[in-house]
């Protein structure tokens, strides 16, 4: 239990012992530290309930916090607001205590167990502009939601199952009919077979193919066909089928890899394949299949809706199971095989009606227990100047690779040559770059949409992850360079500043849980840099090092050690590196 939250149960025991029952106490920062550092406002609830003015209650309260000494400046405004201040030497109390147990400052939860769906890469395609969004939030949510107790398991999701597959092998076919995966005579082993392909082969074939579906219907049956193979593991297309996926997914992961983006579990829509037949069987004792136009539809529309909602789409008319299907048949894969308290995607906002058919669709037939929690955490996208999804110069959708690459361009420009040998400015500036971009994409709430402005992600200054790594490379620096000096205790404040970042210090484990409730990362990366900027105030304020008075150079080395491992922390969390130099 963290140091804040036993705070709070301390005070909801006064109130008590004054003589009034409250259930959820809350101490709430204060709006006027003129007035003091917390309020608490419970005085216009109880009111109500034990029909006295709000102003007695607030004057019995406070007369009961004025006999405990960790309190000073107790004070009444308005109508009951009840204004506390802690002692300085209280507050130096608590921030020791965090000092030497981090624990102390984070509140833990309930062991669950999360399968967070995140990935969504497509085999054979290069991960674009929008996979960025998906990996930055489904990352940090599922550093965060491990960091409060739960067991998350991040599955990359593949998109390795549909018509893009049968497109890209259609358009291999064309261009090498010689191959024996073709050859309907060949019964040797296809394993020791190495197609003629690359991945950016593949990056090049499947935009090509896809155009032309598009242009030439004869292509697009065919393709269907092949697709049609691919599911019912044909020989020789099913086996080229999983060396394309190979092939694919060996640069998904290096781009991955490169956002410091990690996943528990490197499953595809594939994989739950094999609950294909189950599933089937499942929905159609429950009679929920209908005959449309010779395809199978699962109406999931509800008489409370006030929108549209249209059927489900089970099977084509083809055959082939649509990519509705292959969800569902993945959550009774996750269902069987993990048994997971909860299920999230992170998922383009624009999915939303996708995920509501998949949803009901399951609850219709029970396809997991009651319990279990199904959940679409939306965002939005980002945009060019134009307000516009981004796109490249001449109109094309960017690769991620591209965009790193523009961003990291912009850092390079900022990487000090004095403290930085240029054998390592590259990688500082590819470091740096991925955490301009990170921390720029989960900057706003998860929901908005915002601008691309790599200038400005880069700037030193402002809220921006250059600013937050080269603040906390500078207070390692400072640990390093005072590392013989005594530390470890809190014993008191000179200015209002060291206060302040005290203050900000509690609050870090209400930030985390409103995060994980909201799923998004928008508190966390605001708190770290109003968090950061408060102690470069403090920093530029006083000269730590040289400082004569011992009991408040250790005070603040104290105080810096806290705020540098919380930064770290956060930073982690966001899945940000932090180099040596910069």
């Amino acid at each position: 239990m963290s140091i804040i939250k036993e705070l709070n149960q301390d005070i909801k025991k006064i109130v008590e012992k004054s003589g009034y029952k409250v259930d959820n106490l809350l101490l709430q920062p204060s709006g006027r530290r003129d007035l003091g550092e917390f309020q608490l406002n419970d005085a216009m609830n109880l009111a109500k309930e034990y029909k006295k003015s709000p102003r007695i209650i607030a004057e019995d309260i406070v007369r009961e916090l004025e006999k405990d000494g960790r309190f000073t400046n107790l004070n009444i405004a308005g109508p009951g607001f009840i204004n506390i201040t802690l002692t300085d030497e209280y507050l130096g109390q608590l921030l020791t205590q965090i000092y030497e147990d981090k624990s102390l400052n984070i509140d833990k939860r309930e062991k669950r167990t999360i399968i967070l769906d995140y990935g969504g890469a497509n085999v054979a395609k290069a991960l674009h502009v929008g996979h960025l969004r998906s990996a930055n939030i489904g990352e940090a949510l599922k550093r965060l939601a491990t960091q409060l107790g739960y067991e998350v398991i991040g599955d990359a999701h593949l998109g390795d199952y549909g018509r893009p597959l049968g497109l890209v092998v259609l358009e291999i076919k064309k261009r090498y009919p010689e191959l024996a995966y073709f050859d309907e005579t060949y019964t040797g082993d296809y394993s020791e077979i190495e197609p003629p392909i690359t991945n950016s082969d593949l990056e090049e074939i499947y935009p090509y193919a896809s155009n032309k579906s598009k242009e030439d219907e004869a292509y697009l049956e065919e393709a269907r066909e092949i697709t049609f193979k691919i599911q019912n593991h044909e020989r020789g297309y099913y086996d080229l089928w999983k060396k394309v996926v190979e092939i694919s997914k060996k640069d998904i992961k290096q781009v991955y890899d490169m956002l410091n983006v990690n996943f528990e579990l490197w499953l595809g829509e594939s994989d739950a394949a094999e609950y294909l037949d189950e599933l089937t069987e499942i929905y159609e004792k429950s009679n929920v299949l209908v005959e449309s136009e010779g395809a199978q539809i699962i109406e999931v529309k509800e008489e409370s809706d006030t929108f549209p909602m249209p059927p489900l789409l089970f099977k084509r008319s083809n055959g082939t199971v649509s990519y509705e299907t292959t969800d569902l048949a993945t959550i009774l894969q996750r269902q069987k095989e993990i048994n997971p308290d909860e299920i999230w995607y992170c998922v383009d906002a624009r999915q939303g009606l996708h995920f509501d058919q998949v949803f009901r669709a399951a609850r219709k037939v029970k396809l997991v227990e009651d319990r279990v929690g199904l959940e679409h955490i939306g965002f939005g996208t980002m945009n060019g100047k134009d307000g516009k999804p981004f796109k490249t110069r001449d109109g094309g959708v960017m690769s991620l690779k591209g965009l790193i690459n523009l961003v990291e361009q912009e850092t390079k420009k900022r990487i000090n040559p004095d403290t930085v040998e240029e054998d390592m400015r590259e990688d500082v500036a590819k470091t740096v770059a991925i955490a301009a971009l990170k921390y720029a994409d989960l900057l706003p709430f998860r929901g908005t949409d915002y601008i691309f402005e790599p200038e400005k992600f880069a700037d030193l200054e402002g809220k921006t992850g250059p600013y937050l790594l080269y603040s906390t490379i500078r207070m390692k620096s400072l640990l390093a360079k005072g590392a013989d000096l005594p530390i470890g205790e809190i014993i008191k404040f000179k200015t209002e500043t060291e206060k302040d970042i005290a203050l900000t210090i509690l609050r870090l484990p209400i930030i985390l849980n409103k995060a994980l409730d909201s799923r998004s990362l928008n508190d966390i990366t605001e708190y770290i840099y109003r968090l950061t900027a408060l102690y470069n105030k403090f920093y530029a304020e006083n000269k730590i090092l040289t400082e004569e008075d011992k009991e408040l150079q250790k005070s603040w080395l104290t105080l810096t050690k806290i705020v540098y491992d919380i930064n770290m922390m956060l930073l982690d969390i966001l899945a940000i590196k932090v180099p040596e130099k910069m």
